[in-house]
This record gives C-alpha cells, structure tokens and sequence, in this order.
C-alpha cells in the first residue's frame, strides 16, 4: 500500500468506529475494520486546530491510514483493560510513516489496540500488514488535486484495484459533502470479509468532494 501517513491529535479523530462502542474482553472480537482517512479532508475540517504534524507539511497525502479497529457483528469494544506497557516512544515512531502523528498513535492503541489482544508491538505490525493488503486507486494516489466524485464511484474503484473485495466488504463515509474515510472489513487474519453493520452506516450522499491537500474544501 502506497498511501500512509496520518496524524490526529489524541483528542481530535476524524471519526468514531462503525458503531456504538461497548465494553468488552481484550482479543474477543469478531473481525477488524481498516480505516483510510482522506487525510485533506481532516485538513480543511479542522483548520487551524489540524495537526501540524499532517497538515503542516509540504508533501499531499492522499488516502491515510486513521486505525485497524476491532469489531463485533454489533459494535465493538473500546478502551479495554489491559496489563502490560504503554507502546514505548521506538514503537511509535516506527509506525509514523503509516499514522505521523505520535497523539493519534496512542489514542489508537488506548482505544482500538487495548481490544485486540496484542501487545502494541505486534498491534502495530497487524496495522502495517492490513495497510499493505490494500491498494489504493491510481486515481486517488496523490492528494494534489480536487475530486468531484460520489460515494459509489470511490467503493467502484477500490473494488476494481482489489480483486478479492465486494461491495460487501467496504462502506464509504461522509461528513457533509466532502469524503473522509474509507473503511475496509477484515477477518482477525486480514482477509476481506463482509460486515452488514458497517456497510449499513456508509454515506448515501450522491455526490461528494474529495479536497486537494492545502485547499479549503469547497
């Protein structure tokens, strides 16, 4: 996968996961959803409250890696308890080319990472594995130019550049009219796989905007 950097701050996620969150068991889950953010819309949304580290650079990121996301059939589990370190400051940073921001990194593994019954070693490694089973349309690589697309265009394009995903397996997000996430489902071994709820939750807009790394989004 040819796309990766992304960087929240820990407070400031451009989006929840598919569902509503529910306690649960580190490592009981059902499946994963691998979450690409459209890294200028996180930019233009949050303006000056943007990560610099994202946001405040020279180079356009197109589609970027926000999270790998445990999931049951209904919801998912959050902020699970578990014993154990914190990812240490070296595993961070070798994760910084998929996610640069050091804030988004530790909220993913205090919210998503505690759940899967990893270490954040290993967790970091399962985030890197799904990312490269991915490809990201050629048309969507750069983020330097404005897109005026619809939702089914964009799930179209990523089913084409993937031969083992279906529609099925892969929801679109919105927030307003512009395009900022999508979410692909995984078995625990990184196989594409359906997800009815996520599929469920996908933008039924017509038409959205995909903004140009440093544009406004209009």
């Amino acid at each position: 996968m040819r796309l990766l950097a992304a960087a929240f701050a820990a407070a400031a996620v451009l989006g929840s996961g598919p569902a509503q969150a529910q306690s649960g068991r580190s490592g009981g889950f059902d499946f994963y959803v691998l979450s690409l953010s459209w890294s200028p819309t996180y930019c233009a949304t949050k303006g000056s409250r943007a990560d610099p580290a994202q946001c405040g650079t020279q180079q356009p990121r197109g589609f970027v890696v926000h999270g790998l996301w445990p999931q049951y059939e209904r919801g998912f589990p959050s902020d699970c308890a578990v014993t154990g370190r914190s990812p240490t400051r070296a595993q961070i940073d070798g994760v910084l080319d998929l996610m640069p921001s050091p804030g988004l990194v530790r909220h993913e593994w205090r919210r998503h990472g505690t759940c899967t019954g990893l270490d954040p070693s290993s967790y970091f490694r399962q985030i890197r594995t799904a990312a490269e089973r991915v490809r990201v349309p050629d048309a969507f690589a750069a983020g330097d130019a404005r897109i005026e697309t619809s939702p089914a265009a964009v799930e179209e394009a990523f089913v084409a550049a993937n031969p083992s995903l279906r529609p099925s397996m892969i929801a679109v997000q919105c927030q307003g009219r512009l395009l900022n996430e999508v979410r692909i489902c995984m078995t625990k071994d990184l196989r594409f796989r359906p997800c009815a709820e996520v599929d469920r939750r996908a933008c039924r807009s017509g038409a959205v905007v995909m903004p140009a790394s440093g544009g406004d989004g209009r």
